[in-house]
């Protein structure tokens, strides 16, 4: 049973008798507690959709709810459901775009690596792969010459997420984000 300070984004846990998605996690660290970090979670409920915000201290044992991993490509969208297509049965995973529109920012056709979070066979969450390949779609020219050290512009790629890259990247470049940071890594 892993500490509140072990929890990772997108892990599912059991608490007050419910099954809950971490969404989002910040470090508090108060001056006048001693050290005592907080943890604060915005959780969801698996069963309802329901939304809650929890404070755990670092060293609250929080229980990992029985879920599985699924290997999953993006298949379509139908009106405002993102359906993903188990890789090995063909299961179908269907998520509202409200429960993934932060992961939706780096999922295209060509994403590789998603992985669907089940609980119980219901499909909860999605994992996206550390890095995504991505086209930029509109930024301002490219300056001849410019090096990799210079200075940074912003670029919107094909998904509407826009990420700081160096000048002597243009249009039309394929280049690699870190989806954990939504920061340009290099070109693809």
């Amino acid at each position: 049973m892993p500490k509140a300070s072990e929890i990772k984004k997108n892990a599912v846990i059991e608490h007050g008798g419910k099954v809950l998605a971490v969404k989002d996690i910040a470090k508090l660290t108060p001056a006048g507690r001693a050290g005592t970090s907080l943890y604060r979670m915005r959780l969801y409920d698996v069963a309802t959709g329901a939304k809650y915000d929890e404070s755990f201290k670092a060293d609250d044992m929080l229980p990992l709810a029985d879920f599985s991993r699924h290997a999953a490509d993006f298949s379509y969208i139908d009106g405002d459901e993102y359906i993903f297509m188990d890789s090995e049965d063909y299961t179908p995973y269907h998520f509202n775009k409200e429960t993934i529109a932060e992961e939706i920012l780096f999922i295209t056709e060509e994403t590789k690596g998603i992985q669907v979070l089940t609980v119980s066979g219901r499909p909860v969450a999605i994992e996206l792969p550390s890095t995504v390949d991505m086209v930029i779609t509109d930024t301002s020219p490219s300056i001849k010459g410019a090096s990799a050290s210079a200075r940074t512009k912003p670029a919107t790629v094909s998904t509407g997420l826009t990420v700081q890259v160096p000048e002597y990247i243009g249009n039309g470049d394929k280049i690699r984000i870190n989806t954990v940071e939504h920061k340009f890594m290099s070109r693809a």
